[in-house]
């Protein structure tokens, strides 16, 4: 008989990529959506009837328990979220709703419906914050900066007393920044590739940002949900992981990278927010202070030792590649 799998979330970037190797392993996949006024399917449109998609929502209690009481899942991996960091500043109590007490409606109608599920709990490195320790690892404490991060913390934390008071099997996966061409267009890696693409062909003038000395550590989105299934099915007891490259760079840097795929060069020019970056004298890579949140977070930096010594899983794609991956993708669909 097959494993069944239900997915809150499966039309975001990583819920497609679960989907996808979950489908790969013979599972049946069900898929969490809410009922929107447009389809958003387009991530999983090559899948769609493989899949089981059915409507519902986290912030609906009676609906998450009917779900589960209904396809009572051997797992379930909760990737549904308000995911911005930069929106939840403007939407903090919706944020909360979603990302923090909908994990806690999931977790608590898996213990009343179906205690046997797996359990997975897309966790953050937005967790760590103003950073207190580098490289973030599963002890480092945290140190939360935006209403998003906090309303993780939250679900983190329910995620881990749930496991320890119901013996349930629940795990959070502490997934640091992961990029491919279906990252949503409002991240800054997706906005990048978009208007460095725009610019060569002459459609579009200048990329707009914050931060340029921000620095990430990020890694390639489909391995990055292969431990998502590797903690739930490679470890017979359940823990929390740090999923990470162990390398950082700035969004300058990513800038960078997106024009050198066109063998472009940009020269950066002035200092904090007067920056600019030039290409053939022209400018074409500014900052403005309205992309800058309340509190910045700098930098963060991860080690998956512990992921790697439990279920052996460990980074493959480079940096460059990543943004090579989405650059050619991004220069096709704009063909």
């Amino acid at each position: 008989m097959k494993k069944k799998a239900l997915i809150t979330g499966i039309t975001g970037q990583d819920g497609s990529y679960l989907a996808e190797l979950l489908l790969s392993k013979d599972y049946k996949v069900y898929g969490m959506m809410r009922r929107v006024s447009v389809f958003t399917t387009e991530r999983i449109d090559h899948i769609f009837n493989e899949v089981d998609l059915l409507h519902g929502d986290v912030t609906d209690s009676s609906n998450t328990n009917r779900l589960i009481k209904q396809i009572k899942p051997d797992e379930t991996y909760n990737l549904s979220a308000q995911s911005h960091v930069g929106v939840s500043f403007e939407v903090p109590e919706y944020t909360a709703d979603v990302d923090a007490l909908g994990t806690l409606r999931l977790l608590e109608a898996i213990r009343t419906e179906h205690p046997v599920c797996k359990f997975y709990q897309a966790s953050t490195s937005e967790l760590f914050g103003a950073v207190l320790e580098i490289p973030q690892k599963e002890t480092t404490p945290f140190n939360p900066r935006s209403p998003y991060a906090i309303a993780k913390q939250y679900a983190y934390w329910i995620v881990k007393n749930y496991r320890e008071a119901y013996n349930l099997f629940a795990c959070n996966g502490i997934l640091f920044n992961h990029e491919s061409p279906r990252r949503g267009e409002t991240f800054v890696t997706r906005k990048i590739t978009k208007a460095v693409v725009k610019i060569v062909r002459g459609l579009q003038n200048e990329l707009v940002l914050g931060n340029l000395n921000s620095e990430r550590d990020w890694g390639y989105a489909p391995e990055f949900v292969e431990s998502m299934w590797m903690m739930l099915n490679m470890v017979d007891k359940p823990s929390d992981y740090v999923i990470a490259t162990g390398e950082k760079h700035t969004v300058r840097e990513f800038v960078e990278e997106a024009f050198r795929y066109y063998e472009l060069k940009i020269e950066w020019e002035g200092d904090g927010l007067e920056e600019v970056g030039r290409l053939r004298k022209e400018i074409v890579v500014r900052q403005d202070p309205k992309y800058y949140r309340p509190t910045e977070v700098d930098l963060l930096l991860g080690d998956y030792s512990k992921a790697y010594h439990d279920f052996g899983w460990r980074p493959k794609t480079k940096f460059k590649d990543i943004v090579k991956i989405m650059m050619k993708e991004e220069n096709r669909e704009l063909l």
